[in-house]
């Protein structure tokens, strides 16, 4: 597995920034393969996303990259939501979907079309694995979700002074502009699934997840049954967990089967 920490001046973000990218290309001759064809495959590309606080981190298993042939690239996007915010350098949303899927086409001769491009994430990178993909549709064509941050509802009309322990009213207010019209613009990804269902574009394969215990069982319900009321076609599921590497670990794998398989 050739491992790569990458810093780039990014345009988007007007500032140098970093992501790290696994490439299963370094196939080992000492080792027979238990399938001879895997080490044939073309390589595909994940781009995974980090959650709040977190950092381009990695949560494929090795050994799924190499069965699979899956390069897997990890933006750094702070806490961004992965939304372009107004102010100058906060284009995170552009960073990830345009600037680093054209970086990663132009300097690895990968992700080159919808089939072979996918985009998935945990938590804040949960919501901006959808948020981006529904975005993105000509770019991505799977998403894979577990236990999104779906917190649109929840932040829409605050006020100065709100304050949910994660975050404050500036702070949401940066990410996703103004809150008293939140929900009817497209950092709201209902509003982008139902723009790609009205105009008949090519709806991106979608797998969600959440766990039972976690604090975001609830609006990841919502947003299944927002799904299903709108006839839109997605997996979800849900099992005992929390908001945990412990419930992350094991859903990984099913996305990746999912995904790739």
């Amino acid at each position: 597995m050739a491992k790569f920490h990458i810093e780039y001046y990014s345009n988007a973000l007007h500032r140098r920034t970093t992501f790290d990218m696994l490439i299963p290309n370094d196939i080992r001759q000492d080792i027979p393969w238990e399938k001879k064809d895997d080490a044939d495959r073309g390589i595909k590309t994940l781009f995974w996303l980090h959650g709040y606080t977190g950092r381009s981190e990695n949560w494929v298993p090795e050994e799924l990259c190499e069965k699979f042939q899956i390069a897997v690239v990890m933006p750094t996007a702070e806490n961004s939501f992965y939304l372009d915010g107004e102010a100058t350098g906060r284009a995170y949303e552009t960073m990830v979907a345009v600037e680093l899927v054209d970086y990663v086409r132009k300097t690895f001769s990968l992700a080159s079309s919808p089939e072979d491009t996918y985009i998935a994430g945990l938590s804040m990178g949960g919501f901006g694995a959808l948020h981006t993909g529904l975005a993105h549709p000509d770019r991505f064509g799977k998403i894979g979700c577990m236990s999104s941050a779906l917190i649109v509802h929840e932040i829409a009309h605050a006020k100065p002074g709100f304050d949910n322990g994660i975050g404050n009213y500036a702070y949401y207010r940066s990410c996703f502009g103004d809150l008293e019209t939140v929900e009817e613009r497209d950092v709201n990804p209902e509003i982008l699934a139902l723009r790609l269902k009205e105009t008949a574009s090519a709806f991106p394969e979608l797998f969600m997840c959440c766990g039972t215990e976690d604090f975001l069982i609830e609006p990841n319900r919502y947003f299944h049954r927002f799904l299903v009321e709108n006839k839109i076609p997605h997996q979800y599921f849900e099992s005992p967990g929390g908001h945990d590497g412990v419930f992350w670990s094991e859903y990984i794998v099913k996305i990746i089967n999912w995904m790739f398989a």
